[in-house]
């Protein structure tokens, strides 16, 4: 399969630099058995649900993982938080740029009392960083900013105060991601009380999103591409809830492509049922893939070539998806993390 099949045209202004107010996107509705769309606005959401439905939302809370620390030489580099090491606490694996200026045994202050040492250089563009002086996790919400996408553009890269709300869901509970899961920032406390009033119920699961849901394919192949694993975390009810709405005949409505992946991995592996528990999955959904568990979703529109439009493409078919994106493009939709969204059953 050539990704050169998930291709098509986006002018620069179809991408959202900020976002429409909370709950007052544009929404598009996606039949996948016919193909057919629909213009509507996110707060029609609630009618597009049914009684006995379930909800699944991916509650991970954006972490602000974007320092710029200065060396010795007052250089400035700009890092990103991954993951924490699973040895050490205070060792982080980072992103880097410029990543020339990163090399073993170099110290960078970031401010507040907090530096860190470069120990090694694992490959693949990552650095490993020891944490040192004031406590990471204290000075971080001070020091750090919302890892915005690089498609968002702020003055000197630097996520501002509006970010810091506009990139977290309002359901945000467990820290860890550093990408936010996009499709959840259009929901407000309004929509899911309707959503609550329609006899749907909402099941949180935690998947902490990577740096790998948002890296480019970069080979030719869609086989040839590798996903990053991902943790997280499915709560016992949440379980509960998706396994008995499959056997009583509900649907499963997965708010983003993280909840659509941590449903179908827990599925694929456990012949059918969603069991709870903590995992890490680097399941990669193409079309061909099965889908075991989810019925329907709501997300936002992909980038080209990306392993997310390829998981769209995967459960509403190739053709529909285009023709809906080159339909979106026409009307004006806006597209990638700040954009309109997407329902698609």
């Amino acid at each position: 399969m050539d990704v050169a099949d998930f291709s098509f045209d986006l002018p620069a202004e179809s991408i959202a630099q900020r976002p429409a107010p909370r709950g007052t996107a544009r929404l598009m509705t996606l039949e996948r058995g016919t193909g057919a769309v629909a213009h509507r606005s996110v707060a029609d959401l609630p009618g597009l649900l049914r009684d006995g439905d379930v909800l699944v939302l991916n509650d991970t809370k954006v972490i602000p993982a974007r320092l710029f620390g200065e060396d010795d030489a007052g250089h400035r580099t700009e890092f990103l938080l991954v993951a924490r090491s699973p040895e050490a606490r205070h060792v982080w694996d980072c992103l880097a740029r410029p990543g020339r200026r990163v090399k073993p045994g170099r110290r960078f202050a970031f401010g507040l009392g907090l530096a860190a040492t470069v120990l090694s250089l694992p490959g693949s563009g990552r650095y490993l960083l020891a944490f040192e002086g004031a406590d990471l996790d204290e000075v971080l919400p001070r020091l750090g900013s919302a890892p915005l996408p690089p498609y968002i553009h702020r003055p000197e890269g630097r996520a501002d105060e509006r970010d810091r709300d506009d990139y977290q869901t309002v359901f945000a509970r467990e820290p860890g991601a550093v990408a936010a899961p996009t499709a959840g920032l259009h929901l407000t406390e309004e929509l899911l009380a309707a959503i609550r009033g329609r006899g749907v119920t909402l099941a949180p699961l935690t998947l902490h999103v990577g740096i790998g849901t948002f890296k480019p394919v970069k080979v030719d192949r869609v086989e040839e591409h590798v996903m990053d694993p991902e943790s997280g975390v499915i709560p016992d009810a949440t379980a509960e809830a998706v396994n008995r709405a499959r056997s009583e005949g509900g649907r499963v409505v997965a708010v983003g492509t993280t909840s659509v992946r941590t449903l179908e991995a827990s599925a694929s592996r456990n012949g059918g049922r969603v069991l709870a528990g903590p995992f890490s999955t680097d399941l990669f959904l193409v079309p061909g893939s099965k889908f075991r568990v989810v019925d329907a979703m709501l997300t936002n529109f992909h980038l080209p070539r990306s392993t997310l439009l390829m998981l769209l493409c995967a459960f509403a078919g190739t053709a529909n998806v285009l023709a809906a994106y080159r339909e979106a493009v026409e009307h004006g939709y806006r597209f990638f993390s700040y954009g309109d969204a997407m329902f698609v059953s």
